[in-house]
Formats: structure tokens, sequence, C-alpha cells
């Protein structure tokens, strides 16, 4: 069985910093893609980063030059550095992880359970 554990979120005023965690454990082959989302009060989930297995990552307009996706493959591990945080970041963050369960098994999506973030002095 697939987990994703998510960690590191919290309260933090306007301005400071954050770094969320996402841990994948489990039996499975690789994780090809990770990536982030978040999901404000009374909004639909928004992709926030991603990071494809040695490609390029990408972020949403409203976080570029603030925030910062990295994985430690060895580790089965996912990380957003989140830094210049405003109250407009504030949301429910969630960890996506597509992965590989083994030649010829195809591949799934897992989510992790959300971790709170709140921007607020």
């Amino acid at each position: 069985q697939v987990q994703l554990v998510e960690s590191g979120g919290g309260l933090v005023q306007p301005g400071g910093s954050l770094r969320l965690s996402c841990a994948a454990s489990g039996t499975f082959f690789s994780i090809n893609n990770m990536a982030w989302y978040r999901q404000a009060p009374g909004k639909q989930r928004e992709w926030v980063a991603s990071i494809p297995v040695g490609g390029t990552r990408n972020y949403a307009d409203s976080v570029k030059g603030r925030f910062t996706i990295s994985r430690e493959n060895d580790k089965n591990t996912g990380y957003l550095q989140m830094n210049n945080l405003n109250p407009e970041d504030t949301a429910v963050y969630y960890c996506n992880a597509v992965l590989s369960m083994g030649p010829g098994w195809g591949s799934q999506s897992y989510w992790g359970q959300g971790t709170q973030v709140t921007v607020s002095s």
C-alpha cells in the first residue's frame, strides 16, 4: 500500500517561509512526477508546481520566484520551499505523485492528506 505523507505546514507571518515535505512509502518502482497543489477556502484546487524525474521544474505564475520545488529520489521525498509568503498563499497544500509500479505495470497517481498553510499577522 502506497502512502504520501506531508509535513511542514503551519502558521507564518507575511514575508515568512515554510518548507513542506512529502514522503512516499510502500511498494512501487519509482516516482515519475511529483507536484504540489493547493486549495483555498471556497476555491478549487489549483496546481502550484511540479518536478518530473530528470525534467524541468514548472511553477504557477502566482508562486514563480518565491517557491522552489525539489526532490530527493533516494529518499522518495519531495519538497516545496515557500518564501516571501503572503495571505493569498493560505490554503491546504496537497502533494501528488505519479508512481511507476514497475516495468509493464504502468503508473498510478497518489495524493497526500494535505497540510494547512496559514499566512497571517
